[in-house]
């Protein structure tokens, strides 16, 4: 199963739904908070080609986006074979 990172803060609830998703596949999952740590926020930013909302996932070295983009992925069916990379 492919590596699977996301960026969070702890009053999003984008990022509870988006977490709900992946664990419901049996996903783990590395969780960054970026809440206070400006540090890991800068290189979220950085890594998601700009974009500063929450949550931002990474699933093995690609850029997914956020919840409404993992969703997307999921209800064209296109997830799991993401995922079982």
């Amino acid at each position: 199963m492919s590596k699977v990172q996301i960026y969070v803060t702890r009053s999003c609830s984008y990022c509870v739904r988006a977490k709900s998703l992946l664990k419901d596949k049996g996903v783990e999952l590395e969780e960054i908070d970026v809440t206070q740590d400006m540090e890991r926020r800068a290189e979220m930013v950085e890594r998601a080609g700009g974009r500063m909302t929450v949550p931002q996932i990474f699933i093995g070295d690609r850029h997914v986006g956020g919840y409404d983009d993992l969703a997307d992925l999921e209800r064209k069916g296109e997830l799991d074979p993401l995922l079982a990379v």
